[in-house]
Order: structure tokens, then C-alpha cells, then sequence
């Protein structure tokens, strides 16, 4: 089975509401795809339509080329998370695991398995309802993980999660796609985002906006900006404002500075006699670079 997610032409209403209007884009295997986007911009409804849990008013959803209903042991081809509350809480974790294997074909040992891989081996036994919101993700990716499927679509698998889990699942999510899996990340932590994937799906009012590579995205953002270090923050920002720049404070004596080339910026400090330590380029985080493309964006569609 191809590891591809394809969305076409997606359109869906709720009432009055449009929640898709015309959603088209392509996961493609061997990277991690973050999709993103303010509240109500489609993300939810899109995942649920691939899953076969929502039907289209028009377009289609195909995992590997067939829909999800077709599908014959489907966790064998897709895993997905959709909600991590969505277990029994007086089950073991390792119960709702087996529970959700047994339905597909699958023994105990892919359970205790993936239950080590989670890191959730020493809890397996508890009861899920007193697991923590990080502890819950950790159960529903190994869910998704039961049936090996070559396709994963998960939502906001961040969330309560403490540090070390977070670095824990950035590094597992970009090893599950270097074993040339397709893996469909939903989430708004564009921190989290700008260290695992590779290629961003940004929606906005039940369509996309951008279809684009992080590292592209980034240096879109960044273009014609330049970092100023110096100990002299007040006067340098006066000077080069008085030269027509945007000038933006940062932290530990740092100025962004919009406009003028850097070589300007050295030559015009340099004249005023303004001190500086460093003028460079400008680096962009994943954040702004996605404020910078939505700004004034609302979610929803009327």
C-alpha cells in the first residue's frame, strides 16, 4: 500500500456553518507533515473525513489511493489519534491496547511491544482513568501505532507532555518517517512543529493557504531582516529608525531590524558612532513565520 494521504476538493456544512471549502493538499511518505491553522479552520473535520467518521458534501479523502471505508483491517494501513480521552478509564492501558488489537488480528507481545516503545511499560497495569494528559498520548500513539501502518495522523500529540517527553516524541515521530511513512501532525505548538516536520499544510477557513516547506517558509519570513547585538540598544534603534527602518527590541541587548541590508546597518551605526558587537541575518521562528502568513486570518468560514 502507497504511505500517501490525498484531500480533494473537500467541502463540508454544519447547519449554516461551512467547516471545509474545497480542501486539497498531499501527504507524501518518508517526511513529517504538520498541519496548522487558527481554530475552526477545518483541521478536525479533515482528519475525521480521511477517517471515514465525517462524510464530504463533496471531494474525497484517500488513504494509499482507497477511501478509509474500504479499508479491510484498517489500522493495519492507517493509526491515527484523534482524542486521547477516548478510552474505557476502568481499563488497564495494556487492556485497551489488547482490546484494540484483538478487533484487528493482532496478539499480546505487538501490545507489550509497543507499550515499551511508549515508555509506558511500568504503568501498563494502572487503571488509564488515572493517567496523566501526557500519559494518555502516550497510549494513543501506540493505539495508532498497533497494526505497523505505513500512514499516521495525529492530533496535537504534544500536549501534556513534560520536556523530555516532548524531546522523546520529536525524535520518534521523525524516525517513524524516516522508515517512509506518511505522518500527519495536527498542532498549534509551531515550537514543536519547527523541529519535527519537514513541510507545513497551513488551513484557513476550510482551505489551504500554504503548501510549503518549513525551512522555505522560514526563509521567507526571514528575508530582508537582520539581527543587531549591541550594548547601545536605545541609540542604535534611534538611528536606524531616523534612517527609515523598522526596528523591533528583542531579548539580551538584540535589535531586528527591517529594511536596510546589513551592510547598510554596519555603515550607518558606524557613522553615528553607535557600538555593536554583531549585525547578521535574521533568522525566523516557525512562529512567526506562520503569524507573518495568517496575519488577520480568521478561522471559520460563514
Amino acid at each position: 500500500m502507497e504511505a500517501t494521504i490525498e484531500v480533494s476538493g473537500l467541502r463540508k456544512r454544519y447547519g449554516r456553518t461551512t467547516a471545509l471549502d474545497g480542501m486539497t493538499f498531499r501527504v507524501r511518505p518518508g517526511r513529517v507533515t504538520g498541519f496548522v491553522g487558527p481554530n475552526g479552520a477545518g483541521k478536525s473535520t479533515t482528519m475525521r473525513v480521511v477517517l471515514g467518521l465525517d462524510a464530504p458534501d463533496e471531494g474525497h479523502a484517500l488513504v494509499g489511493g482507497r477511501p478509509y471505508r474500504s479499508l479491510r483491517r484498517p489500522l493495519t494501513h492507517v493509526g491515527a489519534l484523534l482524542d486521547v480521552g477516548a478510552l474505557q478509564p476502568g481499563r488497564s492501558g495494556r487492556d485497551h491496547l489488547l482490546w484494540l488489537a484483538h478487533s484487528q488480528g493482532l496478539g499480546a507481545r505487538r501490545v507489550d511491544e509497543l507499550l515499551d516503545l511508549v515508555g509506558l511499560a511500568p504503568a501498563a497495569r494502572r487503571r488509564a482513568g488515572g493517567y496523566s494528559l501526557g500519559m494518555r498520548g502516550r497510549l494513543g500513539i501506540a493505539a495508532a501505532l498497533l497494526g505497523d501502518p505505513p500512514v499516521l495522523m495525529l492530533d496535537e500529540p504534544f500536549n501534556g507532555l513534560d520536556p523530555e517527553g516532548i524531546v522523546w516524541i520529536r525524535g520518534f515521530l521523525r524516525s517513524l518517517a524516516a522508515e517512509g511513512r506518511a505522518v500527519l501532525v495536527s498542532s498549534h505548538l509551531m515550537s514543536e512543529l519547527q523541529d519535527t516536520a519537514g513541510h507545513l499544510v497551513v488551513a484557513g477557513r476550510g482551505r489551504v493557504v500554504a503548501d510549503v516547506g518549513v525551512d522555505e517558509l522560514i526563509a521567507t519570513a526571514s528575508r530582508a531582516r537582520v539581527t543587531v547585538r549591541t550594548a547601545a540598544s536605545p541609540e542604535a534603534a534611534r538611528a536606524l529608525a531616523g534612517a527609515g527602518a523598522t526596528v523591533t527590541v528583542g531579548e539580551r541587548d538584540t535589535l531586528v531590524v527591517s529594511g536596510p541590508p546589513a551592510e547598510d546597518v554596519v555603515r550607518l551605526l558606524g557613522a553615528c558612532g553607535v557600538p555593536f558587537s554583531e549585525v547578521s541575518a535574521y533568522r525566523a521562528t516557525l512562529e512567526e513565520a506562520y503569524l507573518d502568513l495568517t496575519g488577520g486570518f480568521s478561522g471559520v468560514v460563514r
